[in-house]
C-alpha cells in the first residue's frame, strides 16, 4: 500500500511538472504571436510612411514647378504653406518640449 501511495505521489509530481511546462510553452506561443502581430503593424506603418514620402515628394515637385513658372498666386501659396508648416512644427515641438 505504501508503494502505491509513493507511485501516486510521483505521478502527481510529474503531472505538476508537465503542467508547468505546458504553461511555459503557452506563454512562449503567446509571446511569438504578439511579436508577429507587432511586426505586421511595423511593416504596415513602414509601407504607409513610404507612400506618404512619395506623395510628399510629388507635391513638393509640383509646388516647385508652379513657383518656377513665375505665377504670383503660386508663389504666395507656396510661401503660405512653408510658413504654416514652420508654425505647426514650432508650436508642436514647443508643446512637447
Amino acid at each position: 500500500m505504501s508503494e502505491a501511495f509513493e507511485r501516486e505521489r510521483q505521478n502527481n509530481s510529474r503531472l505538476d511538472e508537465l503542467s508547468a511546462k505546458v504553461s511555459a510553452l503557452r506563454g512562449v506561443t503567446i509571446d511569438i504571436y504578439d511579436n508577429a502581430r507587432a511586426q505586421d503593424v511595423i511593416d504596415n506603418t513602414s509601407d504607409t510612411f513610404s507612400s506618404m514620402t512619395t506623395q510628399m515628394k510629388g507635391s513638393a515637385g509640383r509646388l516647385t514647378r508652379m513657383a518656377a513658372s513665375g505665377n504670383k498666386v503660386a508663389i504666395m501659396k507656396l510661401s503660405g504653406i512653408i510658413i504654416a508648416l514652420f508654425l505647426v512644427l514650432y508650436y508642436g515641438l514647443k508643446l512637447f518640449f
